[in-house]
């Protein structure tokens, strides 16, 4: 059953050092309500070493950034808590964006408060048929310069509200 075209999710995206299990958040993003967004730096622990030169060419953030404007793990889960309290998260990267959270959370030695799940979960199957065609028009509609994670995660949000309505790929032209 498609979503009332006002339901948009919270959804989370995550940035990191790099794709492997020793990598860890670097930047994290929310869409909220009503356009409101979240994007936090966050500068890396002592211990979180690995680097993938890769994934720095896909987010384009230097270790450098992060020490210069990153912000410690500690405030940026305090921040995602206030923010997220008691709420459920949606991520479309879920099988890498919630361990990378666990892993701030951890380091923060903080309760998460909140409940990420795999945006697939509130998807309908109409959804699912026109999502890559309903980004794609989201995407260039925005026109986002900088590839970040609360701009990824207002890109998600969008699509989602979007496609809720959508029954047909044929109707995605006239959005």
């Amino acid at each position: 059953m498609p979503y009332p075209p006002q339901f948009s999710p919270y959804i989370l995206d995550v940035e990191a050092s790099g794709f492997g299990s020793d990598s860890y958040p670097i930047e994290v993003g929310l869409a909220l309500e009503e356009g409101a967004r979240f994007c936090s730096l966050i500068t890396p622990a002592k211990d979180w070493l690995h680097w993938d030169d890769s994934a720095e060419s896909v987010h384009h953030i230097s270790r450098q950034v992060l020490q210069d404007h990153g912000k410690p793990v500690q405030a940026v889960a305090h921040e995602l808590n206030r923010l997220l309290h008691g709420k459920f998260v949606f991520s479309d990267g879920w099988v890498v964006d919630e361990p990378w959270i666990i892993r701030l959370f951890t380091e923060a030695r903080m309760e998460m408060r909140f409940t990420i799940y795999d945006l697939q979960t509130i998807l309908t199957e109409a959804q699912m048929d026109v999502w890559h065609e309903v980004k794609a028009v989201v995407a260039d509609e925005l026109n986002l310069e900088r590839h970040r994670a609360s701009n990824d995660a207002f890109v998600i949000q969008e699509t989602f509200r979007r496609s809720s309505g959508v029954v047909s790929p044929t109707l995605v032209q006239s959005l």
